[in-house]
């Protein structure tokens, strides 16, 4: 395991790759898009698998859904993506500890936004067209009530359920850098989705997929209204809380320079 200096000069790598990685746009946008998508793949696999057990009354639904989901971020973290959610997190680290600035912070960050958002739309059009969530499936069934809660739910929800998500998110991502076990960082990537979907918080961009799909398939609360709400309040949220996680690490671990010999600190 590295200890933490080590993992926030990771992270400084990190950040600088992603910032200069959309000098290249094309092969950018195209990993970004792929991420949009895998997040999608665990939006649909959640409803597939659970919503026959939401239709049965099954209080095992909740638990199923945090149980396949973290498929999606396995997918990102294996195969390879871009995705604005963890970027949140590397890139404040990065621009907290000058490895990257401002400018490239805004840019970078805005265009793995859309860029996820397009892989989102693709993915999501695929998938309506295959009929597997369609309105008469228990999977399409799980999904419109998604969209009908979301749809009450405010802005302060909205934003503390975005928050609370890319906490745990992110700090699967922190846990992956500092981790040299690929089964390791497969098993924590688990425990922190299996946890954030299973208590019902928010991701920006699984809901991209969740509202694209329902906005194709005419379900009620897709719209592009309540669409763009859960976009920037959920969004927000998970901005503060990647910031969170990234700046507590920056704010509380030593400069190199300043320490000997550090060992990685117990759990």
């Amino acid at each position: 395991m590295l200890n933490l200096v080590e993992t926030l000069e990771l992270q400084d790598y990190n950040a600088t790759k992603k910032a200069n990685g959309i000098a290249a746009p094309w092969r950018f946008l195209v990993q970004a898009m792929l991420a949009g998508a895998y997040i999608g793949v665990g939006v649909i696999i959640m409803v597939t698998a659970a919503g026959p057990l939401l239709a049965n009354g099954s209080g095992w639904a909740k638990m199923v859904s945090g149980l396949v989901f973290p498929v999606a971020l396995t997918l990102v973290v294996v195969a390879g993506g871009e995705l604005v959610t963890s970027s949140m997190m590397t890139l404040t680290q990065g621009w907290a500890r000058r490895a990257i600035d401002g400018k490239q912070w805004g840019m970078t960050l805005g265009f793995t936004f859309l860029a996820n958002f397009a892989g989102a739309w693709v993915f999501s059009v695929f998938v309506w067209m295959s009929k597997v969530a369609g309105p008469e499936t228990p999977g399409g069934q799980m999904l419109e009530s998604m969209l009908k809660a979301k749809a009450h739910e405010s802005g302060y929800e909205m934003f503390g359920r975005g928050v609370l998500c890319n906490v745990l998110v992110c700090l699967a991502i922190w846990s992956v850098a500092r981790l040299k076990s690929e089964t390791a960082q497969l098993i924590v990537v688990f425990w922190c989705i299996m946890a954030f979907i299973t208590s019902g918080f928010e991701h920006v961009v699984a809901n991209m997929t969740t509202y694209a799909v329902g906005m194709l398939s005419g379900y009620e609360g897709a719209t592009v209204g309540h669409y763009a709400t859960n976009m920037l309040y959920v969004g927000l949220g998970n901005l503060v809380g990647g910031a969170m996680v990234g700046l507590a690490y920056v704010s509380s671990t030593k400069r190199k320079e300043k320490i000997k010999d550090e060992a990685a600190p117990a759990a």
